[in-house]
């Protein structure tokens, strides 16, 4: 059932949810249909989530690179600090199509929760997110924000007590409450039509970098470049751009330097199923998920969209890993060079970003989508001993 990108994706479920899904998938395409759907999401992304976002040249970072230019797609800067509300938001509006008075959310970092309590807010639906105990812990700060904004925040307890977990409760709650509750999954993973519907409103991200790229030096990037945990920020940053001549490259959560596998499920994992689809999952000779490891919660998850798993086989992007005292590094680099403070997941990609720009010449453009910003990482980054640049 459901879309396939090559073998992986479709909608391993309880016959309680085909109902659900199918019905989503039908608004979805319905509303696409719809020049009043359409118009009053394009005025909310334009007034309300603060779209489009600037491509901004990073002149110091560059210069620390000494290669090619780097630029960064400020996604730190739509309401809510992070790319998610580019999903919630349309996602929200489905929900509200079809008549659910209820949000449920699944949440790592938190910006997926916040996004959806805002969404919640704005339209006059009630929300509840769950979010594992161990990142509870360790992203105080946006738990009190959605709580402010009238979510629920519901403690996961079980296994690690993370991403993984926080989504199979959202999974539980769903299959008893189908029936007036919207499931507004964060990422472009699960059972499909999910994957879809999140890439297509997380494309908004390639497609602007697509025309300010055009605007700010005449071309399309050389590189574009974008952390991957489930992938939506990155899925939405590649897919605007994968019949062009640019180089894609994704990157993962290594963990810590001398640990286990890390949440690098692309560069580490093998095809198996994972909360509704058919990707790749880091998992142990008899198919048991195995546990994750990372500095950065919206990462550290054992699975990855369904269409990255495709993209990796076909060779079209390429992935890569950066270990936790990278992401570090990077996260210092862009506060001491450039005045902003990212998320810890692209801090990962900014690592990478960097180590691509000095293997080129000045003449190319590399182009990372900075798809949060750090106040949410600030006791995770102080706790945390000074790395090695």
């Amino acid at each position: 059932m459901g879309r396939r990108y090559g073998p992986y994706g479709g909608a391993y479920v309880p016959e309680t949810l085909v109902p659900a899904l199918a019905e989503l998938e039908r608004t979805w395409h319905e509303a696409r249909r719809d020049p009043g759907f359409r118009k009053e999401h394009a005025r909310l992304r334009r007034t309300f989530a603060g779209r489009p976002t600037p491509l901004h040249l990073a002149r110091r970072l560059t210069q620390r690179a000494g290669g090619a230019e780097i630029w960064l797609k400020r996604e730190d800067l739509v309401h809510g600090g992070a790319h998610k509300l580019n999903n919630a938001l349309g996602q929200g509006l489905l929900a509200a199509r079809m008549g659910k008075p209820r949000l449920i959310a699944e949440t790592g970092a938190g910006q997926h929760g916040v996004a959806t309590a805002i969404v919640g807010a704005a339209l006059g639906l009630s929300v509840e997110v769950y979010m594992g105990e161990v990142d509870i812990a360790r992203q105080r700060p946006n738990v009190e924000r959605m709580r402010l904004l009238g979510a629920r925040v519901v403690p996961v307890r079980s296994g690690r007590r993370t991403l993984k977990e926080a989504i199979n409760a959202a999974l539980r709650d769903w299959i008893a409450n189908v029936r007036t509750t919207h499931y507004l999954l964060g990422s472009a993973v699960g059972p499909h039509p999910f994957p879809e519907i999140v890439a297509e409103l997380q494309s908004v991200i390639g497609r602007e970098i697509r025309t300010e790229s055009r605007a700010a030096f005449g071309r399309l990037p050389d590189l574009a470049v974008a952390c991957v945990g489930g992938g939506s920020n990155a899925i939405g940053t590649f897919r605007p751009l994968l019949r062009s001549s640019t180089e894609l490259l994704g990157v993962e959560a290594a963990g810590p330097r001398g640990g286990g596998h890390g949440a690098a499920t692309l560069s580490r994992g093998r095809p198996g199923i994972l909360h509704g689809a058919y990707s790749y999952v880091l998992q142990d000779a008899d198919g048991q998920v195995e546990e994750t490891e990372s500095i950065s919660a919206g990462l550290d998850y054992a699975g990855v969209g369904p269409e990255h798993a495709f993209l990796k086989d076909s060779g079209r992007v390429r992935y890569t890993a950066v270990h936790d005292d990278g992401a570090l590094a990077a996260f210092r680099w862009l506060a001491e060079d450039e005045g902003i403070l990212p998320a810890l997941e692209p801090a990962h990609a900014i690592y990478a970003a960097v180590g691509e720009a000095r293997r080129r010449p000045a003449r190319q453009k590399v182009v990372v989508t900075l798809s949060g910003r750090g106040d949410k990482d600030l006791e995770v980054v102080l706790g945390a001993s000074r790395p090695r640049a």
